[in-house]
């Protein structure tokens, strides 16, 4: 249970009058200076002092290096100007009284006791004790104390520094038990040491220390003998991480990067140049193994998507500043180019991506962010200037719709401005951790709205009932897309059978063998580019009820069960009337709705099934229509109808009435 606020200010009262005393000095940790490379430019005093075994001496000119040091650059940090935001001096005070900020989902943070107690777990969601010991609050305390110079801040950060590695010894602990996301199934010696030294978390506290290095170095409370301390830790981080590597996916991708700035920062320590080596080498074979040739990362979420092209990037411009670019080859910056196309393409104009399985949807600003690194990285490619600069400079992307059929993505649309209406369709192979089994399900954007967004995540892992909420956002059922019974896909790796971006009528053709006797195919037309059919059919001998769902964004929606009507009444310029052409059987039902765009943060929203028992062999197909407007009182009184009455494996023709105006949609495959 979370304390009153004015026990956390008594804390924090304790705390700061205690500090002199429970930072007690440091003993000197001799080991650090068998660690470093002596006889590396700069060192010299150090190693006369340690040959003539004055340990103090050698400790004292280690720390005047450090202080003085110039050769080393850091991409992410300039110390000319450091920058407090409110958030930052938040956490950063709040630090002082052991208040710690863990995790964006749980706010306000939790108080950890005057004596931390890292092992403290209030909720039992995995990622609020990991994230624990991610220490977010280092860098904050940092900038506080670099900007104000005051020493509570170093004080306290070289102490929590300090008992963090008294309080978190390491010790043996399997790979499968790290990533375990059940508490119960752990040894109990194991089990702190698999939150606070799994690799991702190690590698973490390895790149922000660098910061904190930087921030920290010039303190009173760094002292000598912290600096020993420190680097014999820093050293252990490192080795840990080079013989503990995740097996694969994104986690290896943030290790070999974190490691690789271990490597190139502190160049001293003689482990240094294998630790850059396996950093890059690593980088460039999962970047060859992890991106498939269309520019899709294999984790099919947007989020992971961008955190890959973040890693990467991060690892060039450590290598830009320091002068070791060419330890890259070309072919790793075209990859990371062919990623951003992705990027850009499957993004509405707002720059917010689909938050397709566990992808959260982020503002703009970091976009932005991101944008201006990459037109660096990339100066020639004009379209990526074109987003960096908010279509000041640049040019815009020469396509409208386009797919990646080899990650299953497909963007249909007809703008790159806010007023476009543009589609973002999810159906290709089996995925990872992160994927969720939804293929064929889509967000749509219309003149400034996400009227169609994914359900989202909610939350990652931990005890029952947390796994209960992240399960309900990874039903089948809970996606714009079709199931047997309600149940999950048994299958999800779905076959491209036709794309055709170009003409007045893009169309998507796609299949995925749902369930071992059900295919599902789902062909979409995006007509005279300003409205959607989408024809949904269910092929094969399973029987039970078939369903179709459809969830829209929150917000006032009217259902018209007689008919199969939804139409939104959002205010504004953008709403949608959808109308679903089923047979004769078929029934409309409400269903829970839910979307989720952040940790923890979701709200209600209308979501629907059309249902049909299937009895037979014979085919469930159902036409949808979508039509964006303004108005919904406005839109086009509708209706559809299949030509071809029976189902054929090799084509597709419909009639659609929309106002009295027909149109005839087909093909051949």
């Amino acid at each position: 249970m979370r304390k009153p606020v004015f026990f956390h200010l008594v804390s924090a009262v304790i705390v700061c009058f205690l500090l002199p005393g429970l930072l007690q000095a440091q003993q000197l940790a001799k080991e650090a200076f068998e660690l470093l490379n002596l006889d590396a430019p700069g060192l010299a005093e150090v190693k006369k002092a340690y040959v003539q075994n004055d340990m103090e001496a050698a400790s004292e000119a280690l720390l005047d290096y450090y202080r003085k040091r110039t050769t080393v650059k850091h991409p992410d940090l300039d110390l000319k100007n450091v920058t407090v935001s409110g958030g930052d001096q938040q956490k950063a005070d709040e630090a002082l009284s052991h208040i710690l900020y863990a995790h964006e989902g749980y706010q306000p943070s939790f108080y950890y006791g005057k004596d931390i107690d890292w092992k403290y777990w209030p909720i039992k969601d995995n990622e609020l004790r990991w994230q624990l010991h991610r220490q977010k609050w280092f860098i904050p305390m940092g900038k506080m104390y670099y900007t104000t110079r005051d020493e509570k801040y170093a004080k306290e950060w070289a102490f929590q520094y300090v008992d963090w590695i008294k309080k978190n010894p390491l010790v043996a602990v399997t790979k499968e038990e790290f990533e375990l996301a059940s508490t119960g199934e752990v040894r109990a010696d194991t089990e702190n040491a698999r939150f606070a030294w799994r690799p991702l978390e190690v590698g973490t506290r390895l790149e922000d220390q660098t910061q904190q290095f930087m921030l920290f170095k010039d303190a009173s409370a760094f002292t000598p003998e912290f600096l020993t301390v420190f680097l014999v830790n820093y050293h252990q981080h490192a080795n840990h991480i080079l013989h503990n590597y995740s097996k694969a996916g994104n986690h290896l991708l943030f290790e070999a990067q974190q490691i690789l700035y271990a490597g190139t920062f502190f160049p001293e320590y003689k482990d240094a140049a294998t630790w850059r080596k396996s950093g890059i080498e690593i980088l460039v074979r999962e970047a060859k193994k992890q991106v498939y040739d269309d520019g899709g990362q294999f984790e099919l979420d947007p989020l992971y998507h961008m955190a890959a092209i973040e890693i990467f990037c991060r690892a060039l411009l450590m290598a830009d500043v320091n002068g070791s670019r060419n330890e890259f080859p070309q072919e790793f910056l075209d990859t990371i180019e062919k990623m951003v196309v992705f990027y850009y393409n499957i993004c509405f104009p707002d720059y917010t991506n689909p938050s397709f399985s566990d992808a959260k949807r982020r503002g703009k600003a970091p976009k932005l962010v991101n944008y201006r690194i990459w037109t660096k990285l990339f100066p020639q490619n004009e379209q990526i200037r074109y987003f960096a600069t908010e279509g000041k400079e640049g040019k815009v992307p020469e396509n409208l719709s386009k797919g990646f059929a080899t990650s299953g993505f497909f963007t249909f649309r007809n703008g790159w401005k806010d007023d476009a209406t543009v589609m973002v369709l999810k159906a290709g192979p089996e995925g990872g951790w992160h994927n969720q089994p939804d293929n064929g399900t889509f967000e749509l954007w219309v003149n400034g709205t996400n009227l169609f967004p994914d359900s989202g995540f909610y939350i990652y892992a931990g005890d029952a009932n947390v796994m209960k909420l992240r399960n309900w956002f990874r039903q089948t059922m809970v996606h714009k897309t079709l199931t047997l019974d309600n149940k999950n896909l048994e299958t999800h790796s779905s076959v491209t059978r036709l794309w055709k971006p170009e003409g007045k009528t893009p169309t998507l053709v796609t299949e995925n063998q749902s369930y071992a006797n059900l295919k599902h195919r789902r062909s979409v037309f995006f007509v005279d580019q300003k409205y959607f059919v989408i024809v949904d059919e269910a092929v094969g001998t399973a029987k039970g009820k078939i369903g179709l769902h459809y969830q829209m964004n929150a917000g006032k929606v009217n259902i018209d069960p007689q008919e199969f009507i939804l139409t939104s009444d959002y205010g504004g310029k953008s709403n949608a009337k959808l109308q679903c052409f089923a047979p004769q059987t078929t029934t409309l039902e409400e269903e829970e709705g839910w979307q989720s765009t952040l940790y923890l943060v979701r709200e209600k929203r209308t979501a629907v099934s059309f249902n049909v028992a299937k009895k037979d062999d014979v085919p469930v197909r159902y036409i949808t229509v979508i039509y964006p407007t303004e108005d919904c009182s406005k839109a086009p009184t509708m209706s559809a109808r299949f030509i071809k009455p029976q189902y054929d494996e090799k084509s597709l023709k419909i009639e659609v009435v929309l106002d009295g105006q027909k149109k005839v949609l087909d093909y051949k495959l």
